[in-house]
């Protein structure tokens, strides 16, 4: 099966993109980067990187781009500035907006035109559709909050759902997702490795989360199963609050975490985008347990110790 994948150069496609290579995949990776590689697969026959910026009208004219769309079963949409690591300026609120509309519209509309369109594509999404709340308990049926990111999420899986009636789509809204390499956990792990850990702002805010390896599997699962379409939720099935997971971070480094985060400081860092670590959401998925979807790490215990592992040699 051959694949196109958008925006998983990253911290994901780290972990995913030699998955699919495993399973036979044939994939043809987009990326802005010129000096983007993966070191482990870069000499693969299975894999063509094209690099270009998807989230520019005029790339969507790039014979390579369109050639590899024209062949592809499959697409992987998971392109996107990221949402928390820098302050949410005018500037920066519209790249972050821009790199996932844009992207999404100039793609849809390239696969409306093929007399044999992908016959699935996977989109990414985010549990920040849903708003923020303290006690609100999230499954796929609620409905979207009224803030920025709730806004983006909506428009951005509208977009996606303007494919054509050939092309079987699936909707992921990723929550937090634990690896030691990026994400949220690789910006903690220095600080509670320092005995300086804590939690982030008032600690009483839930994370919902889901380990990388999950993660990569679920979308595994969406190219592989006709029955898998819709909203899923791309969560764990054990939410906890924030004071939580600084607790057991803290136990699998053996280090101590009691030294909160000010919330304020990170908003002099973040600005608005501060919001996305200090009001959380708690996130449940229906739509996997029905599924039967099968986590290899359902527990945030389990999650972090498999993140932290390679560098457990750097704690003792």
């Amino acid at each position: 099966m051959r694949l196109l994948l958008l925006g998983c150069s990253g911290f994901v496609g780290r972990e995913l993109v030699p998955q699919l290579l495993r399973e036979g995949y044939q994939v043809a990776l987009v990326t802005r980067r010129a000096d983007f590689r993966l070191d482990q697969v870069a000499n693969s026959e299975q894999l063509v990187f094209i690099q270009l910026d998807p989230s520019k009208e005029s790339s969507w004219k790039d014979q390579q781009l369109l050639d590899a769309l024209n062949n592809a079963q499959g697409v992987i949409n998971f392109a996107g500035e990221p949402i928390a690591e820098k302050r949410w300026t005018a500037r920066h609120t519209t790249k972050i907006a821009n790199s996932r509309l844009n992207t999404t519209r100039y793609l849809v509309k390239a696969m409306t035109g093929l007399s044999r369109p992908p016959r699935v594509l996977i989109n990414a999404s985010a549990i920040g559709y849903y708003g923020t709340s303290e006690d609100e308990l999230f499954t796929e049926v609620s409905p979207s909050g009224n803030d920025f990111l709730s806004s983006l999420c909506l428009q951005w899986e509208e977009l996606a759902s303007e494919k054509t009636r050939a092309t079987r789509l699936c909707i992921i809204r990723i929550g937090i997702v634990i690896g030691s390499d990026g994400g949220a956990l690789a910006k903690m792990l220095p600080v509670f490795k320092a005995g300086l850990g804590g939690p982030i702002g008032p600690g009483t805010q839930w994370m919902s989360w889901i380990h990388r390896t999950d993660l990569c599997d679920l979308v595994l699962q969406a190219l592989k199963k006709r029955g898998w379409s819709g909203v899923i939720n791309g969560v764990a099935p054990a939410p906890l609050r924030m004071v939580d997971f600084a607790s057991t971070l803290g136990e699998v480094l053996g280090r101590p975490s009691r030294i909160p985060v000010p919330g304020p400081l990170l908003k002099i860092l973040l600005g608005d985008g501060a919001r996305v670590v200090l009001e959380g959401q708690r996130v449940e998925s229906i739509r996997l347990s029905r599924l039967g979807f099968n986590f290899k790490y359902p527990k945030i215990r389990e999650a972090l110790m498999a993140a932290v592992k390679p560098s457990r040699s750097d704690i003792n």
